[in-house]
Formats: C-alpha cells, structure tokens, sequence
C-alpha cells in the first residue's frame, strides 16, 4: 500500500497550572479558537474544544506524523505564550493531559459531552472528572503525583 489511512480520533484534557482559574469569559472563546488554529497548522482536525475556567476538552484527529505528545507540547506552549502577550495576563498550563482514545461510533457522546462542560460541572469538579476518566478508560495512575 503506497499510502497511510487513519481514523484517529482522540480525546484530550488538561488543566490550567495548579487549576486556576484563569480561562475567564473574557478569553475563552479567543483561546479555544486559537487551539484549533494551533491543531490544524499540524495538520490535524479539531472537532470541538470547550471546557472550563480551570481546563480544556478537545477532541481531535490528528495525522499519524504528530504523536500526541508533540502535538499537546506545540498547542500548550504557543497558546500559554499567545494569551500572556494578547491579554497581558501570566498564563500556564499544566506539565501533563489526559489523551483518551474514541471509536468514531462513540465520537457523538464525546462531543455531546464537551459540549455541556458547564452542566456537568454543577455536579462534580474537574478533579472529579479527570479521576472518572482514568477509571473509564482503566489507565493506572497514583493520585499522589499527578495533582501537583
């Protein structure tokens, strides 16, 4: 086969550093707007991006040249120094994410579920949240690290 085909589509969440909340009303829509220009310089797709003041939900096809990891360091660093220098606030992102792998036929429970960050968020904070999503997808983890 001279060609690669893929269907990769990715669910990736990661949180402001230290969880504050720093993604205000103000910047939010500019920010996550900017990740998905970010995300298609590399060539990847971003279906949707929402999230909270304190994190990000993106779900994503990326190529089979960008591995997460590049990927998640080019849009964490470019947008953390794009909001710093547009709106004059100190930003940072947290070291780490949480990258979830989705069949295209769970692809709309996804979205429907990052489309309604804010209703899930009146029962359960993100810590909550990301926990869940570990146990979900049964990645091991020890909680004595990962929140510092």
């Amino acid at each position: 086969m001279s060609h690669t085909y893929t269907n990769l589509l990715t669910h990736i969440v990661f949180s402001t550093k230290e969880r504050l909340p720093l993604i205000t009303n103000e910047i939010k829509p500019e920010l996550f707007a900017y990740i998905g220009g970010l995300i298609k310089e590399l060539k990847g797709k971003p279906i949707i991006i929402n999230g909270m003041n304190d994190h990000v939900h993106i779900l994503v096809s990326l190529p089979p040249t960008i591995s997460i990891a590049d990927a998640m360091r080019f849009v964490k660093a470019n947008s953390s120094k794009w909001v710093t220098q547009k709106f004059g606030n100190p930003f940072e992102w947290q070291k780490g994410y949480g990258a979830f792998s989705v069949s295209r036929s769970g692809a709309p429970g996804v979205i429907e579920y990052i489309q309604n960050q804010e209703e899930h968020h009146r029962k359960f904070d993100f810590k909550t949240e990301f926990i869940s999503f570990l146990r979900k997808n049964e990645v091991e983890y020890d909680e004595n690290y990962f929140w510092r």
